[in-house]
């Protein structure tokens, strides 16, 4: 069996204990609590099993303000982290040990620079974080299971973390691994998609009346005929970690709407959630 998928640069006593972990009581169960994971095939599940084991047996998860991180959400947070390289390579979540967890959104200072060149500090509230090198961290309240059915911080920051493993989040996954894939190729389609989706956005901001904030829950309706979360448009690295969101959890929209960014994500995951959940009776939102 490959390396890869038994977990074997865990320690084995490890590996083994938190695949005895996922046993026939609790697995079943994990994969009721995640919608998304409707309609995998047994072999897909079992390779989910292992992978989420490897998780469990190499990252370390501790709790942040107080924060006591419970055998249930360790393994609720290994399985999501574990979805987007079922059919990838375990290593390319090596590198780094640590996932934090806060009770919920956390403070991050944050520098941005404008135009004029002119320098902004700012502290921002957010759900996740992802380090280039260092850990994830998360709000668990963002992270459990149906906290959000558009959402799910878990795939986001991990989807960071195999942009980050090829050299930088700039939106470029490695690709060395898939033959069927290149970088001109994944650029073309990246940027093409990447700036219809600003565009779209640009309009529908125009739309929204001047006495409504573009930010309020008011807003909300004009927002929700894209295939994507606005934050997508921030970056292409966050445009990849989003995309990679709605690719596994509601992919309807996003497969309409760019066929083609839908199919490289299918060739670079090496999944079709869409034929899954559709094949499971999963309905779009």
């Amino acid at each position: 069996m490959l390396r890869w998928l038994t977990g074997r640069d865990a320690r084995d006593r490890e590996f083994d204990q938190a695949l005895a972990s996922l046993d026939e009581r609790v697995w079943p169960r994990l994969l009721l609590q995640h919608d998304f994971l409707l309609g995998l095939d047994g072999q897909d599940a079992e390779t989910l099993r292992r992978h989420t084991a490897w998780i469990l047996a190499n990252k370390s998860f501790h709790g942040a303000h107080g924060m006591r991180v419970t055998p249930d959400m360790r393994r609720s947070i290994a399985v999501q982290a574990a979805l987007p390289i079922l059919g990838l390579d375990t290593s390319l979540y090596r590198g780094w040990t640590q996932i934090v967890v806060y009770p919920g959104g956390f403070l991050v200072p944050r520098t941005e620079t404008d135009e004029a060149g002119v320098v902004h500090e700012y502290v921002q509230e957010t759900s996740g974080e992802s380090w280039e090198g260092g850990p994830v961290i998360l709000s668990w309240e963002d992270a459990r299971a149906g906290a959000d059915a558009r959402a799910n911080v878990v795939i986001h920051e991990f989807a960071h973390k195999l942009d980050q493993r090829a050299g930088g989040a700039d939106g470029v996954p490695g690709l060395h691994a898939h033959r069927d894939l290149n970088v001109r190729r994944w650029h073309e389609v990246l940027d093409a998609t990447f700036d219809d989706f600003n565009g779209w956005l640009d309009e529908i901001e125009a739309a929204i009346p001047p006495d409504v904030d573009p930010e309020s829950d008011e807003a909300a309706a004009w927002y929700v005929e894209l295939p994507l979360d606005p934050y997508a448009a921030q970056d292409p690295a966050e445009f990849f970690a989003v995309s990679s969101e709605s690719f596994f959890i509601e992919p309807w929209a996003m497969a309409a709407a760019w066929p083609d960014w839908y199919g490289l994500l299918t060739q670079y995951y090496r999944q079709d959630p869409l034929r899954r959940l559709e094949g499971a009776g999963a309905q779009g939102a």
